[in-house]
């Protein structure tokens, strides 16, 4: 008797059904398919990330199990460090195949690779697919001969090079997902935990909810997002208003962050409204599209520059000293710098998890070059802590821009903590 084929699909970002190779992977000829997704203590720790950005985490777990029980399957939730975990659930499973989107992130990386070599231990074949960026980060330092290109403009011309955006992969449909095991499928076990359940304490006023997590919310927004197809072609990054009660962007980046929203799904969509307005839209830098290839070109960056997370022994980092005071960050932190514009923004991030691009680009002014004198790298961490979207390469990337550290060194144009709050809402 020929031995039966059971997948796992490991989810650790794509916390979504459509655009999901890993999963379609998972489900061809399987016999049994067991969803799984592993809650990492690297990441369950409320020092390192915030309850606004764990409960948008759950939130997507939560969104991802329902949509997993319409096909008759469902998602199982385990605790710990994955090379405890997996090799466990393989056993009692009889896992023959690992499927899992592929992660260029330093810490996914390594984590990635003793699991790899778990799974050969234990014969489980591995099968990683790419799907958090346009194309795999690799087809770039190969065509650039493993030099990462220093400008967008450069990158822009790469990404030109390697032709069409590869097409979305096909939706998994109820016929194509094995039911779970009635025993699995019912044990609580597995279900996803509550913030109380993860150590986090409840969110209470001043903070709030404002954009909650999983794909059918980050599906909704992107087609309200695009219904209006003037607004879409006439988008320009810097001139959107960073003072208006109600975002005036996408605000999808948070749900691009943790995979609810499939990148390749969005540059698609986009790209079939530009294409009715034939050419009549604006272009990258400035256009939706061209903050997609932002994403990747820092996502390329992430992947292809040693320490890119840190000042020292980063090679496209200027290495500045900084004047490290402990009084001047917490005042930054906390709102309590005494400039008004400045502590209003760090007080919608603290309250909200979110605050448009050019109001972090004053406080990262104000922290770093502009004002304080703090190291970047404090900022990315508070960052890190505080945002919905925080994202190791973007958020990496966008604090070496605004200190002059890398990308952009115009040293003297700096935000005015006074003056450009003034400017954007008079």
């Amino acid at each position: 008797m020929a031995k039966a084929k059971v997948s796992m699909c490991w989810f650790r970002k794509g916390l979504r059904l459509h655009d999901n190779p890993a999963l379609v992977d998972s489900c061809k000829g399987a016999n049994l398919v067991y969803p799984v997704f592993v809650i990492d203590p690297e990441y369950a720790d409320p020092a390192k990330v915030g309850v606004l950005r764990y409960n948008f985490l759950l939130q997507s777990l939560e969104d991802l199990d329902r949509s997993l029980r319409q096909l008759g399957s469902r998602l199982f939730v385990a605790q710990g460090r994955p090379e405890d975990v997996l090799p466990g659930l393989w056993k009692k499973w009889a896992v023959t195949r690992l499927c899992f989107e592929a992660d260029t992130e330093p810490y996914a990386k390594v984590r990635d690779t003793r699991i790899a070599t778990l799974a050969e231990a234990a014969g489980v074949d591995v099968a990683p697919h790419v799907s958090h960026t346009l194309r795999d980060v690799e087809q770039y330092m190969v065509k650039a001969k493993q030099k990462v290109p220093s400008t967008y403009a450069a990158f822009c011309k790469l990404f030109a090079t390697l032709g069409d955006v590869p097409r979305c992969a096909g939706p998994v449909e109820g016929p194509d997902m094995p039911d779970a095991p009635p025993a699995d499928a019912a044990d609580a076990a597995y279900n996803v935990p509550s913030l109380a359940d993860m150590g986090y304490p409840e969110i209470a006023k001043p903070q709030r909810v404002l954009f909650p997590g999983g794909e059918t919310e980050a599906l909704d927004r992107m087609r309200r997002s695009l219904k209006d197809h003037a607004w879409v072609c006439a988008f320009e990054k810097p001139k959107t208003h960073p003072n208006a009660l109600a975002p005036a962007t996408t605000v999808l980046s948070p749900y691009l962050k943790f995979g609810c929203l499939s990148p390749r799904l969005f540059y698609h969509e986009l790209d079939r409204i530009y294409k009715a307005a034939k050419g009549k839209h604006t272009q990258p830098p400035v256009s939706l599209h061209g903050q997609l290839l932002w994403r990747e070109f820092f996502y390329l960056n992430g992947h292809g520059v040693a320490n890119f997370g840190r000042m020292v022994g980063n090679p496209i980092c200027r290495q500045i000293p900084w004047d490290p005071s402990d009084h001047r960050l917490d005042a930054w932190q906390n709102a309590r710098t005494g400039f008004p514009f400045i502590d209003a923004i760090m007080t919608q991030l603290r309250n909200e998890g979110w605050i448009h691009h050019l109001a972090r680009h004053a406080v990262a002014c104000f922290l770093t070059r502009g004002d304080l004198w703090q190291s970047w790298e404090e900022g990315a961490r508070v960052f890190d802590l505080l945002l919905l979207d925080a994202d190791w390469s973007l958020n990496s990337a966008n604090w070496q821009w605004l200190s002059c550290s890398a990308f952009f060194h115009q040293y003297f144009r700096c935000y005015s903590p006074v003056a450009f709050g003034k400017k954007t809402d008079p």
